[in-house]
């Protein structure tokens, strides 16, 4: 994690603005323009607070990043659930991409993926950034590879289902979306994407 001069926030002092708020600003700005093309001014514009006030609240710029990375991945508890609701895991995929191609084409928020954004943060400076996003991309595939070895358990799936591949193509099909909404498909475009790499799962037990 870098370091940062920039003074702590001192214990019992409140805040000016409303933390949780300036923080949702802030991840809208990183999805819209990356880790290391958002600036600190644009970050200041964007949340209505001043350079310092990010400091004393957030830390450095990275750490920002990092807290709004958070913020947007949620909870994994959430998507664990919704997996373990559908009926199948070939559901429970297709919705998680269906969900994705929604959310990569929302009308109130900026195109693609803010993990996919990160992923391509170039500089050495920069390497934990990537790697939050790497974690948290780890998190989703054990998430599906997990619901995959319910179904090989239950019976829906074949025995010699490649549990990993299967997880590895929806991250891939997801990560595809992000480059696809960033240059301007549209949501039916992302759906068919989405429906089109279910193919490649193996068939139900007869």
């Amino acid at each position: 994690m870098e370091k940062t001069s920039a003074p702590g926030r001192k214990t019992g002092r409140p805040l000016s603005f409303d933390r949780d708020e300036a923080l949702e600003k802030a991840m809208l700005t990183f999805w819209e323009s990356g880790y290391e093309t958002t600036s600190i001014s644009d970050l200041t514009a964007a949340m209505g607070v001043t350079a310092p006030s990010i400091y004393a609240a957030f830390g450095d710029k990275k750490r920002l990043f990092l807290e709004a990375l958070r913020r947007y991945a949620g909870d994994p508890g959430d998507l664990e659930n919704a997996m373990e609701l559908a009926p199948t895991a070939r559901d429970a995929v297709a919705n998680m991409l269906e969900n994705a191609a929604r959310l990569f084409t929302g009308d109130a928020t900026p195109r693609g993926c803010l993990l996919a954004s990160a992923a391509a943060t170039g500089s050495k400076a920069a390497a934990d950034v990537r790697d939050a996003a790497a974690k948290e991309r780890r998190i989703i595939r054990a998430i599906i590879v997990k619901r995959i070895e319910v179904d090989i358990e239950r019976g829906p799936l074949p025995d010699a289902t490649r549990t990993e591949a299967l997880a590895d193509l929806a991250l891939a099909v997801t990560q595809g979306m992000s480059v696809l909404a960033r240059d301007g498909a549209d949501r039916e475009t992302l759906l068919e994407v989405a429906r089109a790499s279910m193919v490649g799962w193996p068939q139900p037990k007869a």
